[in-house]
């Protein structure tokens, strides 16, 4: 975790015995060269697998060292422009994360999208909570992703804290409650600083960890029970809570005489 997080010259040591599994399992010098990464290990999530070099090299398979662009028809078309015809394409789509499709759907109170909220760089205290989102939560938000460890440790501990935002809330009246701007803004800047010194962003990679800024909008920068203990304490004054209207008192059942 050290490495990844305030020292990458602590993953050497995985990057050397990574090199060694390649020099093991594949002898031809050119596919090696084209399979060895030009970035420090841990920039991109780590994959382990026993098959995955012997099956680039079946007989039956053709390694792309320029990757695909485009697809025309049933053919494949790779960035030196040469055409290979194929008869079914497997392909793996990735998904989105900082720019989640949701975030042009969900609107803050004066109208305004995530999406033209937060201009390509998601942000969130906590990654929960959202200012003038009133009474809006989301679980794994903005820098609360994982990329080496347990994802529920971490959606239990912002369910704890979801938890004692809305037991504020109805201890003042049952209305709406958000984070303050203030305090959002200043969380983030705070993981910001943090991720300066992680392997993500100073390994020398592009990663989907990264937004279109160049910022870690997604991954968490610290160690995870830093996280918990963080989220099992409400600051009320990083809160806006709103009292709600009253319902109006029941009348007292009537009572027959006597």
């Amino acid at each position: 975790m050290i490495g990844l997080t305030v020292d990458q010259r602590l993953l050497r040591a995985a990057d050397l015995f990574a090199r060694g599994h390649l020099r093991k399992q594949v002898k031809d010098p050119e596919l090696r060269t084209a399979l060895t990464p030009d970035y420090t290990i841990g920039c991109k999530r780590i994959l382990k697998s026993n098959d995955w070099y012997p099956a680039l090299q079946k007989d039956n398979v053709e390694v792309l060292h320029s990757g695909v662009t485009e697809v025309r028809g049933n053919k494949v078309v790779d960035a030196d422009g040469e055409e290979r015809e194929v008869d079914a394409i497997i392909f793996g789509t990735g998904f989105h994360v900082e720019d989640m499709p949701v975030a042009s759907y969900v609107r803050t109170r004066r109208g305004q999208t995530l999406e033209d909220k937060w201009e390509g760089s998601p942000q969130a205290y906590l990654g929960i909570a959202i200012s003038d989102c009133p009474n809006f939560f989301m679980l794994t938000g903005p820098n609360s992703g994982q990329g080496h460890t347990s994802m529920v440790f971490m959606i239990e501990s912002q369910i704890e804290q979801v938890k004692l935002a809305l037991d504020a809330r109805d201890a003042n009246g049952g209305g709406t409650i958000e984070v303050h701007p203030g305090a959002e803004k200043a969380w983030n800047a705070k993981l910001q600083k943090r991720t300066e010194t992680t392997v993500w962003t100073q390994g020398g990679c592009s990663s989907w960890y990264l937004d279109r800024n160049g910022k870690n909008s997604i991954l968490w920068p610290d160690w995870t029970w830093r996280f918990r203990m963080r989220c099992k304490r409400f600051v009320a004054n990083h809160w806006i809570a709103r009292p709600g209207k009253r319902a109006p008192a029941e009348p007292e059942p009537a009572k027959a005489a006597a």
